[in-house]
């Protein structure tokens, strides 16, 4: 998948893993994701966990006949973060024909539970 110029290279995402319904990413927490106050920006950890169930479900779909797009979102903040990195594990939890959903844990090194986010993709048949 292309990801110069994208948000995902902007923020500094990498890609882990990507299989049969799990993707695992991670992204730094820098001067690019960080807030004004110095932590983690709960955007930047939205924008992991959407760019995770993403790549996921195009994984999952015949992406000559079919696109996905995010259709929601949601996320718990759950413990604030300065530096590192932290991992995304997006496991799908729901594999419909028109929608997918995902569970997404952002964790830290000490895999200590930074955000909790669900997200559903809403999977479309492409125009020719």
């Amino acid at each position: 998948m292309e990801q110069n110029k994208t948000l995902i290279s902007a923020l500094g995402m990498e890609y882990k893993e990507i299989g049969e319904g799990q993707v695992v990413m991670t992204m730094p927490v820098d001067d690019r994701t960080r807030q004004p106050f110095g932590f983690l920006h709960g955007g930047a950890s939205v924008a992991l966990a959407e760019t995770a169930a993403s790549v996921g479900t195009a994984h999952l779909i015949d992406q000559e006949k079919e696109i996905c797009f995010g259709l929601e979102i949601n996320a718990n903040h759950v413990k604030a973060k300065r530096e590192g990195t932290v991992t995304a594990i997006a496991k799908v939890v729901h594999r419909g024909r028109s929608t997918m959903v995902w569970d997404i844990r952002i964790q830290d090194e000490q895999e200590q539970l930074i955000c909790l986010s669900r997200c559903t993709m809403a999977v479309l048949p492409k125009k020719s």
